[in-house]
């Protein structure tokens, strides 16, 4: 029996599955950390990047300017960060792991990271670099629609200038 052509829809449903099923096994992974995944992701972009200012880190993350607050907030009260002001423009808070914070996230990554060699053991480098470079590329297509259609809808719902 011949299978059909791939269609993006079907693809786009297998994607979201498998990172359903990627993301499941990564958060019962992590929850035995103790860490949630908001503080795992703000504290791993720490110590890979280095200090940054609060509102660089909720991009990296994916995090709205309301949740990492909180979660900046969360874990400075747990003493895994400091947040301190900028020298050079006192509005930036600069964030950085403490002593404890990155005693508490290195190891945490480091079986993170033998988690996700669990997950993608079944493809060579080769593959890896593909399917990296296809998501990327597939991402920068759905974020240029996005942005042309706001532009799209702004002029749309601009008022006509008579």
């Amino acid at each position: 029996m011949k299978k059909d052509a791939p269609t993006p829809v079907h693809t786009w449903l297998v994607m979201i599955k498998a990172m359903q099923a990627i993301s499941r096994f990564a958060q019962a992974d992590l929850a035995k950390s103790g860490l949630g995944d908001s503080d795992f992701r703000v504290l791993e972009v720490l110590l890979h990047k280095g200090p940054l200012p609060v509102n660089v880190i909720g991009p990296k993350v994916n995090l709205t300017p309301g949740s990492i607050s909180v979660a900046v907030d969360r874990l400075v009260s747990k003493g895994l960060v400091s947040r301190v002001e900028c020298a050079e423009d006192r509005r930036i808070r600069i964030v950085a792991l403490t002593p404890r914070g990155k005693g508490v996230i290195t190891p945490i990554f480091r079986a993170h990271a033998a988690t996700m060699e669990r997950v993608f053991a079944g493809l060579s480098s080769d593959e890896l670099r593909q399917l990296e470079d296809q998501l990327k590329r597939i991402g920068r297509q759905a974020e240029s629609l996005l942005d042309q259609s706001i532009v799209k809808r702004r002029s749309v719902n601009r008022p006509s200038e008579h």
